[in-house]
């Protein structure tokens, strides 16, 4: 096991990791820019180490001064978190060939997942299902115009290289399509520094549902169930739930056992997640796959009772999971909001600011991961997350109610937040009823 571990992040997830590793017996060394300098979390770490300025690209990002604190640190092992360098397969084989582990999969096979084409091939060859597309990258107007023709309009262009919504376009005709791809190109080159896309069907009213899977290194793989990810907007995800209230238990073992055949294929090890879209008949395609533990990781937490965070160290050291499929067991109904610091009447404009009166929620079955107090100041140079409110009760009726009182108890003044509007999402009479898709934000609400 390791004995020091550099967590290469910030926020809450920086402190998540940082409980893990103290609860294991592990020293956590955080790395921070100014614009974190004094963070009440840096207070919680062995040590902490300035790696640059405000901006992400001179700290959080610069690959170079993350292994050099981590070499005069002692450390033997960096935890990547999410976001920032969490899929970066360069970082990744650098950390390793610096002699420090990268809790993460390996640089190959995050470079295959991370690759969307790549991943849709893995995908087809081990017989998981795919949305219908184009075989590989689409090279020109024209090759793109035939692929679309052949598996028919509307069809969803996307980076190969993408993530978050960006590089992604619908197009409903031949027109749209041209005009789209040079957009699309566009978007993926200044967002990823590659302008590579390929061609899918577009799945009209889907559901957005993920597996959360584990492997170690000797190449045992399970899967800990899935998470409906559906409540979206503009493909960023506002709300999370699980189980999913909108497949049986014929497509929920369907789908778990896809992803871990996936996993198994690529060779995959630590946490990941395969995600998935899924029809109005619960047929299921395999979309991508994120190569790092996810934001929403708390909800699969709460529902099963275990430690992913702690279980991904475990298989990055090298030890087994001891964990088998048939022991993993889910309990009630859990629900996640992500609580930004955003103007959901005004675009949902980040608001940055000094929080002076912040009051969590509490009671039965409540969690918050949050690393924000009265006096901390919400930054524009980072994600305006200011945390994930989870909320875990027997039934889904039960988790709703409780989230919207803990949602009308929590106070986050006097920045803007997205509680009233997650209020409303909670309230719908669809939402009640399980009868959403991944566009009903901006169909209903907006």
């Amino acid at each position: 096991m390791f004995k020091r571990i550099l967590i290469a992040n910030r926020g809450e997830i920086a402190l998540r990791i940082i409980r893990a590793c103290h609860e294991m017996n592990i020293e956590a060394v955080a790395v921070f820019s100014e614009a974190d300098r004094g963070a009440d979390y840096l207070r919680q770490t062995d040590r902490a180490v300035c790696i640059g300025s405000t901006i992400p690209k001179e700290s959080y990002l610069r690959m170079d001064r993350i292994i050099a604190a981590a070499e005069v640190t002692g450390a033997d092992a960096i935890h990547p978190g999410y976001g920032f360098l969490a899929e970066n397969a360069q970082f990744a084989q650098m950390c390793r060939d610096c002699k420090l582990e990268f809790i993460g999969p390996s640089a190959d096979a995050m470079r295959k997942l991370g690759d969307k084409a790549s991943a849709r091939q893995i995908a087809k060859a081990a017989r998981v299902p795919t949305v219908p597309g184009s075989d590989g990258l689409v090279e020109s107007d024209e090759e793109a115009v035939e692929v679309a023709e052949s598996i028919g309009f509307p069809v969803m262009i996307k980076a190969s290289a993408g993530g978050g919504g960006r590089g992604m376009r619908i197009a409903r005709d031949k027109t749209d399509l041209i005009a789209a791809l040079k957009q699309a190109r566009q978007e993926a080159a200044g967002a990823f520094n590659n302008d590579a896309i390929y061609l899918e069907k577009y799945i009209d009213q889907p559901r957005h549902v993920e597996v959360q899977i584990m492997a170690d290194q000797s190449g045992a793989v399970i899967h800990l169930y899935e998470r409906d990810c559906t409540i979206q907007r503009r493909h960023q995800k506002l709300i999370e739930e699980a189980p999913s209230p909108a497949i049986d238990s014929r497509t929920r073992r369907d789908l778990c056992h896809a992803a871990v055949k996936l996993a198994k294929a690529a060779k995959y090890t630590t946490a990941g997640t395969v995600e998935f879209l899924v029809d109005a008949k619960g047929k299921f395609y395999f979309i991508e796959v994120n190569a790092r533990i996810q934001v929403e990781h708390p909800v699969t937490e709460m529902l099963t009772g275990i430690d992913l965070i702690k279980l991904q160290i475990k298989a990055a050291a090298g030890e087994p999971l001891g964990i088998s499929q048939r022991s993993v067991r889910t309990d009630g109904h859990v629900i996640e909001c992500r609580i930004n610091a955003e103007d959901p009447y005004n675009g949902f404009r980040p608001c940055a600011g000094r929080i002076e009166k912040f009051r969590p929620p509490g009671g039965f079955g409540v969690r918050l991961d949050s690393h924000v107090f009265e006096g901390y100041k919400v930054s524009p140079y980072y994600d305006s997350l200011v945390g994930k409110l989870i909320v875990h009760q027997p039934t889904r009726l039960e988790a709703i109610r409780a989230m919207q009182r803990c949602l009308r108890e929590m106070t986050v003044e006097p920045i803007k937040t997205t509680i009233p509007f997650h209020l409303r999402v909670l309230e719908h009479p669809r939402f009640q009823a399980g009868e959403i898709d991944t566009g009903f934000i901006e169909r209903t609400l907006l």
